[in-house]
């Protein structure tokens, strides 16, 4: 046996299976204050994304934040969570139209059941899309395996302020 192969199954042994998640799940985002939010876990969009309007910047000791409100559930505008973070940077992304558009990227913590870990989130409006956030490819390397054809696999199918439901969203 060669040294690679032996080296490659030494790898694999010591290394932990992924979870699997679904093509879409509940998350939260608990340094924005936001609880739950349905997600569609997107291995095509190389970057994550949030529904977010009335967005404002400014400095707080010369760093630069950004203030912003987030209606978390789709189809209830009433609903609001406004949240606040540290600008990261300012990107060029390329949406699903192919159209480019300046955004705000900002870094906090996201959460699937026990899961929980750092992310880069732009920030752009997305209340004509069917999801309020979008879980790209780098929010879900080398944590998770993506199952297309399932929902929900990790996390509750859940309504407005976690009242679990019985059909699928």
């Amino acid at each position: 046996m060669d040294v690679a192969k032996v080296e490659k199954i030494a790898i694999a042994e010591h290394m932990k299976p992924l979870p699997v998640i679904g093509w879409r799940e509940w998350l939260a985002l608990p340094d924005l204050g936001i609880p739950e939010v349905k997600a569609k876990i997107d291995t095509g969009a190389r970057s994550s994304a949030i529904h977010a309007f009335g967005i404002k910047t400014f400095y707080i000791e010369g760093k630069r934040y950004v203030r912003f409100r987030v209606n978390p559930y789709q189809k209830d505008s009433k609903t609001i969570v406004t949240a606040k973070a540290e600008v990261l940077d300012e990107r060029e992304v390329r949406d699903s139209g192919g159209h480019t558009e300046l955004r705000l990227t900002i870094l906090t913590t996201v959460e699937i059941q026990e899961h929980r870990w750092p992310i880069e989130i732009t920030l752009t409006n997305r209340s004509s899309m069917s999801f309020r956030m979008l879980l790209g490819r780098q929010g879900v390397r080398d944590r998770f395996l993506v199952d297309p054809g399932k929902s929900f696999l990790l996390s509750p199918k859940k309504g407005l302020q976690g009242k679990t439901q019985e059909k699928s969203l």
